[in-house]
């Protein structure tokens, strides 16, 4: 059974992997969601979410924005990634079924730290 964890806050897709609460899982069987459950990261960040959605038995990811290193991580990890999307997290994971996800392979990270430099930069890798 293929598994699909979606960062999850409020019904939505989570914008930041490295600050996830809570992911929402979904077990598909035959091309559909036949089960969901939310899951809480128990304080896991960044690269150790990687391992914490392998050790669940993750095969694919749908997240907002994700730094380089949780790529990486996710790569090694052979967690397929969907970055770059927004929305419902239900509505997210059919789109994904059914073939028609809007996402942006190139998003990195979104969000804003205070202070002055931008996550979409070379030299900056959105550890924070």
């Amino acid at each position: 059974m293929k598994k699909i964890a979606v960062t999850y806050e409020d019904g939505q897709v989570f914008q930041h992997f490295g600050h996830t609460e809570q992911f929402k899982v979904y077990e598909v069987e035959d091309g559909k969601a036949v089960n969901s459950q939310v899951i809480d990261t128990v304080g896991e960040g960044h690269g150790a979410l990687a391992g914490f959605l392998k050790d669940k038995g993750i095969d694919t990811l749908i997240c907002g924005g994700i730094g380089m290193g949780a790529r990486m991580a996710l790569s090694e990890a052979d967690i397929d990634l969907y970055p770059g999307v927004s929305g419902n997290a239900d509505e997210a994971v059919d789109a994904l079924l059914k073939g028609s996800l809007n996402y942006d392979p190139d998003t990195m990270c979104n969000h804003h730290h205070e202070g002055d430099h931008d996550c979409h930069s070379d030299d900056h890798h959105c550890h924070s």
